[in-house]
């Protein structure tokens, strides 16, 4: 049994660089959200929080393109999304 399976594994503390690296099937989502981080220079070290921020997304857009990667990816999407699952 996997674990892992039911973990966010994207979080918008990382940066795009290690995100991009990691899961690279997840430039798609940045892209559809008007990132365009591949070979952008501060990919390296901003976090998806700060170049989401700076390109105009608000906190709300960024936690959804979050949980939409994860969700791509395999994960659970968001924190956020992960907690209120549980309540239906």
């Amino acid at each position: 049994m996997n674990e892992n399976t039911n973990m966010v594994k994207v979080n918008k503390n990382m940066t795009f660089a290690d995100v991009l690296t990691k899961y690279p099937e997840s430039w798609e989502v940045m892209q559809n959200c008007g990132l365009h981080c591949i070979g952008c220079h501060g990919a390296a070290f901003e976090t998806i929080e700060q170049g989401s921020l700076m390109h105009g997304m608000s906190e709300k857009d960024v936690d959804k393109m979050v949980g939409e990667i994860n969700e791509k990816i395999g994960g659970l999407g968001s924190t956020n999304q992960k907690k209120s699952r549980g309540k239906k």
